[in-house]
């Protein structure tokens, strides 16, 4: 098939800057399985997208990110990390033996620290 251009997709789009994004989202569609609008013949998902777009067969409404429940926001990314820090912490007290405690001159010093 004819190599696509920008010029070809523009008329698609609002912007060049548009048109990246809707090219990058289809394209990352396709390789998460979505079915091509148009002939794939053998090509890469940023090309099919490219392909698709220059046909008019996706604009932006069809290009709401549906698979935003992959990402994590900001928020929630630090509220794992602040959970993993108490698991961890967690954990790590699992592990001290509460039924022996230590005995006075049992732990080392600062003195004795090398």
């Amino acid at each position: 098939m004819a190599r696509i251009t920008v010029e070809d997709c523009l008329a698609n789009a609002e912007s060049r800057f548009d048109l990246v994004l809707m090219a990058a989202r289809r394209a990352r569609q396709l390789s998460l399985g979505r079915a091509p609008l148009v002939e794939a013949e053998n090509d890469k998902p940023t090309v099919i997208a490219l392909r698709e777009i220059a046909a008019g067969k996706i604009d932006r409404s069809v290009l709401e990110p549906e698979e935003l429940h992959l990402f994590l926001t900001a928020e929630e990314l630090a509220e794992q990390r602040a959970t993993a820090g108490w698991e961890q912490a967690l954990d790590a007290a699992a592990h001290v033996d509460l039924t022996h405690p230590p005995t006075e001159g049992s732990a080392p010093t600062a003195d004795e620290a090398p």
